[in-house]
């Protein structure tokens, strides 16, 4: 099976590097999967679960936002923050998302910093469902 390089990196450093079959994440416009050959793109990512398929396992990365660049033989994966399942503490998580939907309640009456309380929701439970496969 043909591979290419992919890495996965957040300002406070390198999250996962390594080859693999194929690459698939949550874009702002969609899903979208890269396989080796690819043609070049940028495009920005939705929070979500970036999959790296490597010796027919999925391993799975929790990303808030930010950017992949892809090329023929290498994705590059710039995330605002990203977080392998193990390294996920499912308590905060749970927490977080508490949070987020108490401040989501309060800003629907407020009716201000939905965006924001929203966000935070929904990066909550992409880390959940992450770190709960």
């Amino acid at each position: 099976m043909k591979t290419m390089q992919a890495n996965v990196v957040t300002p406070d450093g390198s999250v996962y590097n390594g080859q693999v079959e194929m690459v698939s994440a949550k874009t702002t416009e969609g899903e979208l999967g890269i396989l080796p050959g690819h043609l070049p793109l940028v495009t920005p990512l939705d929070v979500g679960a970036v999959r790296l398929k490597h010796d027919s396992k999925i391993q799975l990365i929790a990303v808030s936002g930010g950017f992949m660049e892809v090329r023929p033989d290498e994705v590059n994966v710039l995330a605002e923050s990203a977080e392998l399942p193990s390294d996920i503490d499912v308590a905060r998580a749970r927490a977080a998302k508490e949070r987020a939907e108490r401040r989501l309640e309060q800003a629907k009456k407020d009716n201000i910093d939905f965006k924001r309380a929203e966000m935070a929701l929904k990066r909550a439970i992409n880390r959940l469902d992450v770190a709960n496969k």
